[in-house]
């Protein structure tokens, strides 16, 4: 979403960045287990909370040998298969577990027209220095199992160039020979199909720490394209090469120079014409870009010609200056001469697709035909009367079977059509949030409320079916940066996060409609943060932390958001705990110093309790037992887990793990006398999801290899009315819950 701040889709600069952004995982060097273990594991069954896409598509790639067949990638939520027969997509990176976490990125995607089950994957995040190096995985199933290799190199899948063309490539000349592009590192080149990786020397292009690097790799007939984004749109610095021998490289005679044509983002090959497009942009995208143009080579002739559909750079209605790049670029298998691009960072004209049946000679917005369906998915009107045609839109593909259907990828979802006219969501089972908050609530029609990235708070009245709501309105927020339910009166929610219409609000029942607090601190604008409510929803404490890490004074209210005053004694930057008996008791954990602050009298003060505890980390997390007061879980990461009965008095370190991320409650188990105790930690060597029925003495795990999701350590909670389900935040893959086979 253009207004919302803080996404998760951020490019993060630097460790300053990453520390600030929680959805960012800190981890230390790899430790063993010396103490109790958990029982085997039952057995459960996961699934995916249905929300329909919620994150940004960066490419999708029909297989040229096989009818029905597509993948589809994204920037932190892995690959997903495309199945025609049952219209939904498949996951097929949820194996990769926690020290995996920055190969849910993927950078590119590849397969081989002569081999239709093969499909390989460059994965990679982050190219930062505290990231993992990229892996590339190469499947013979389509992804059903997969083989590694790890590289020497870090590829960045979320960072500016992530919607520019594949970068992965089997040779069409030998199937064992496959090309990757990176951003920091040249070229490299596998002989052995992606088992090892070189890079490759007589590469024309020179890599650096700050550049874009190798932006695609396309074939036209048994010639490679590379598209270099370091160029500076001049006749003296290329940015396309080929080579015709897998061996000598050269620069493009007569390639386009300029603004418009200065970063290469996408390019397809039209093998009855012989025509190469290309799309161009004076940045990578998918923000940054206001100039473009679109390029076709010929290869019989060798001469370049600007297609361009619309010059960037005008006037809309309103006087707004019309400034965009272009993004994908795709040609139709069947027809010659049929070509669909895409406009991008269009924010005053909105972006579109032109089409073109002859060559790029003229072209038709598809845009001003199109009849719009998002009643599957109703969050995409995004609090409005009908849903945009698009943003970030760098991922098209035409279906080579039928040139009706067309797909392209938005910042939100996947849209298809198979008529050129009527679009609707083509995202059945791709679903990409990255969860901040999670609430099960003990009554209501909704057995989840989710806090998202981007997509702001959603009302679950149903676990298989995208929230009928659409997202949480009046108003409508961004990226959620808190969310609250009073344990002793759950119809009174609380929700912050960041948005131009304000930045909290209360919900009278339970979560289904809103209103927006009367006033809000003058600081919410430019630094929401978490928000609490005590336990009869008649006092609110906001805590305000600036995107960049910045600490502000927490404040209080105690008249439903009509005024607010300033909680001097309130550790800055700690998230605020509400005892779930107790209306007067709240808690907060010091962070920097590891200790923990109560209040007595309804949070008007705090004063110190425990301290000597584990400091240093802003993701060190604190949560109240449910219908108890005084009942303290604090998760310090590997630090372990401790426990406090005394309301924060002393804290006893729980000795049946010795890692412990996030932690939740939920229904006890028939007979038990305490809820059940969910926990993303480790008793052992790895990092899983466990369930404990008896106060953490013993840990059942719950997840299996197949079922990991990377990062998973933002926040976990059981369901209050269901013993066994568990819902699960993940950095990208949505809400995932789990129930007992």
């Amino acid at each position: 979403m253009h207004a919302s701040r803080l996404s998760r889709r951020a490019v993060l600069a630097g460790t300053a960045a990453a520390a600030a952004l929680t959805t960012v995982p800190l981890l230390p060097g790899r430790a063993l287990a010396a103490g109790p273990t958990a029982a085997a594991g039952q057995a459960y069954r996961w699934r995916t909370a249905v929300m329909g896409g919620t994150g940004f598509i960066t490419g999708v790639l029909f297989h040229p040998s096989v009818r029905g067949l597509a993948y589809a990638r994204t920037d932190i939520g892995g690959a997903y298969r495309w199945d025609d027969g049952t219209a939904r997509w498949t996951p097929l990176t949820d194996h990769l577990g926690w020290d995996d976490w920055n190969l849910l990125g993927v950078e590119a995607m590849a397969v081989d027209p002569a081999h239709p089950d093969r499909v390989y994957l460059a994965l990679g995040t982050y190219s930062q220095s505290w990231a993992g190096n990229g892996a590339v995985l190469r499947s013979d199933d389509r992804g059903a199992t997969w083989s590694r290799a790890d590289l020497s190199v870090k590829l960045g899948a979320n960072e500016d160039g992530r919607g520019c063309g594949e970068r992965l490539l089997v040779d069409p000349r030998d199937s064992n020979v496959l090309w990757l592009g990176t951003r920091h590192d040249g070229l490299l080149k596998s002989t052995d199909r992606g088992a090892t990786w070189a890079a490759v020397s007589g590469f024309p292009g020179t890599p650096s720490a700050s550049g874009q690097g190798v932006t695609l790799l396309v074939t036209a007939g048994r010639t490679l394209y590379a598209g270099w984004g370091d160029g500076e749109g001049t006749s003296g610095t290329k940015n396309l090469y080929r080579t015709s021998d897998g061996t000598t490289w050269e620069a493009v005679p007569g390639q386009p120079t300029g603004t418009a044509a200065k970063v290469p983002v996408r390019a397809a090959y039209d093998r009855y014409t012989r025509e190469l497009y290309v799309s161009y942009a004076n940045a990578p995208g998918p923000n940054g870009q206001s100039d473009g143009s679109v390029h076709k080579l010929c290869l019989a002739t060798g001469t370049w010609k600007n297609v361009t559909p619309v010059k960037p750079g005008g006037t809309t209605a309103d006087g707004s200056a019309d400034s965009f790049g272009y993004g994908g670029v795709a040609v139709d298998a069947r027809r010659p001469g049929t070509v669909v691009v895409s406009t991008n960072n269009r924010w005053a004209d909105i972006d579109t697709l032109f089409r073109t049946t002859d060559g790029g000679r003229t072209w038709t917005s598809l845009k001003d035909s199109a009849v719009f369906d998002v009643s599957e998915t109703p969050y995409l009107k995004w609090g409005a009367d009908k849903p945009k045609f698009g943003w970030w839109i760098q991922a098209i593909a035409l279906d080579p079977y039928d040139s009706k259907h067309v797909v392209y990828g938005t910042g939100a979802t996947l849209y298809g059509t198979r008529d050129l006219k009527n679009w609707a969501p083509q995202i059945r089972g791709l679903e990409e949030a990255s969860v901040r908050q999670l609430i099960s609530p003990p009554v209501g029609e909704a057995h989840l409320i989710s806090g998202n990235g981007d997509i702001g708070v959603m009302y679950h009245e149903s676990l298989t079916a995208s929230p009928s709501r659409g997202m949480a309105s009046n108003p409508v927020m961004g990226s959620a940066t808190g969310l609250a339910q009073a344990a002793a009166k759950p119809a009174y929610v609380v929700r912050t996060g960041w948005g131009d219409h304000g930045n909290g609000a209360y919900s009278n029942d339970g979560g289904q409609t809103w209103a927006p607090f009367e006033a809000q601190p003058s600081i919410a604008k430019d630094a929401p943060g978490p928000i609490a409510t005590n336990a009869d929803g008649s006092v609110l404490l906001w805590v305000f932390v600036h995107w960049d890490g910045t600490k502000y004074a927490a404040h209080r209210s105690a008249d439903n958001g009509a005024t607010w005053s300033e909680v001097s004694s309130f550790p800055k930057g700690a998230t605020p705990v509400a005892d779930p008996a107790d209306p007067t008791l709240f808690y907060a954990y010091d962070t920097d110093t590891g200790t923990l602050l109560a209040s007595t009298d309804s949070g008007r003060t705090f004063t110190a309790r425990a301290s000597g505890l584990p400091s240093g980390d802003a993701q060190f997390e604190l949560v109240a037992a449910p219908g108890r007061s005084g009942d303290l879980w604090l998760s310090v990461k590997w630090n372990g887990l401790y426990r406090s009965t005394d309301a924060g008095a002393t804290f006893t370190k729980v000795a049946s793990c010795w890692a412990s991320y996030t932690l939740g409650f939920g229904k006890a188990a028939d007979g038990a006398d305490y809820p059940a105790v969910y926990m993303v930690g480790s008793t052992e060597t790895i990092t899983a999801v466990y369930r404990s029925d008896d106060e953490a003495k013993t840990w059942v795990r719950i997840n299996d290899d197949q079922h990991q999701w990377g990062w998973t350590g933002e926040t976990i909670t059981g369901d209050p009315r269901i013993h066994g389900r568990v819902y699960l935040a993940t950095n990208g893959r949505g809400v995932q819950y789990g129930e007992p086979v």
